[in-house]
């Protein structure tokens, strides 16, 4: 199947992947929003291009002193098609891990979950009596199985993550996962906002460099708390989409996740205030306009 001139690879929730040439390839995010393991059928305006902006905006960052390679090539590249540009980035093709990375500063969501059942977050025993919210003694490794669409993502123990990569790689990591986080962290936080948490993915390029892909540090991949509002003790105000989730769950939505049916579609409000979150997170983390990006504030809506 191709698109734009070029072979279309597959489509996750959010992200649909294209061949650029042997290489390259060309990772495009849409406005579609996914909630417990679902995609949404109300898209969030912008939000391609908050994640591509965003992801490319760390992907600079965090890149430039060569620590922690990473896939991205350009994001305006005569390669990306006109209608794609300010959504998609041209990335060095990766074979990647068959694992979700994830680094933690704060006990919140499934950590929360697990914590509360075993006193441990991915078998890392954690002190007793933390609360929701609470900021970790030291950022950890949680990292997670990769679920086929439609699954669950199941937090894992570092010893799996052995098992499924072996013992030098997942020990590399694991301290690339804890640094990104560690830096980003500080960087977010030195502008108002905390990541409580964050997903990476990992893989090897066509040298067997291990080097981060797929997107970095998004409302979709992260969990963003505004710092001057941040009171442990229950849930967080937040920059990403568990706003959708609160909807979602509350009695306003009518639906019930139990039952196994498909989540309903979002009233006009809730988007508008999911895309307004995801923009001031990406506004006050870079502290550029959103406006400026291509495609901004209310560019073409391709992949949506």
């Amino acid at each position: 199947m191709t698109a734009y001139g070029l072979v279309h690879l597959g489509s996750g929730k959010v992200r649909d992947v294209y061949e650029v040439d042997d290489g390259h390839l060309l990772i495009v995010a849409s406005d579609r929003i996914s909630a417990y393991d679902a995609v949404l059928p109300t898209p969030i305006p912008d939000k391609g291009c908050v994640l591509t902006a965003l992801s490319a905006w760390w992907f600079g960052l965090l890149g430039d002193d060569g620590e922690v390679p990473h896939h991205l090539v350009s994001v305006d590249d005569r390669r990306i098609p006109v209608a794609l540009r300010g959504r998609a980035m041209l990335c060095r093709r990766l074979s990647m891990l068959p694992v979700e990375c994830v680094g933690r500063g704060y006990l919140t969501g499934s950590g929360l979950a697990d914590y509360r059942a075993t006193g441990a977050v991915c078998g890392v025993p954690l002190p007793p009596g933390l609360r929701d919210g609470d900021r970790l003694p030291e950022p950890i490794f949680t990292p997670a199985t990769k679920a086929e669409a439609g699954d669950h993502d199941e937090n894992v123990t570092f010893d799996a993550v052995v098992a499924a990569v072996g013992g030098e790689v997942a020990e590399r990591v694991r301290a690339l996962t804890l640094s990104v986080y560690r830096r980003a962290a500080a960087v977010a936080e030195g502008r108002g906002v905390l990541v409580a948490d964050t997903k990476l993915e990992f893989g090897f390029d066509s040298a067997g460099v291990l080097t981060l892909g797929d997107e970095l540090l998004t409302p979709d991949s992260s969990r963003f708390w505004p710092a001057d509002r941040w009171a442990p003790g229950g849930p967080q105000p937040s920059y990403d989409k568990q706003y959708v989730r609160d909807w979602l769950t509350s009695p306003a939505s009518g639906w019930d996740r139990a039952a196994g049916g498909p989540p309903p579609a979002l009233p006009a409000e809730v988007a508008e205030r999911t895309r307004a979150r995801y923009v001031e997170a990406y506004e006050r983390i870079t502290g550029l306009s959103f406006v400026d990006w291509p495609g901004g504030g209310g560019g073409a809506r391709a992949g949506g």
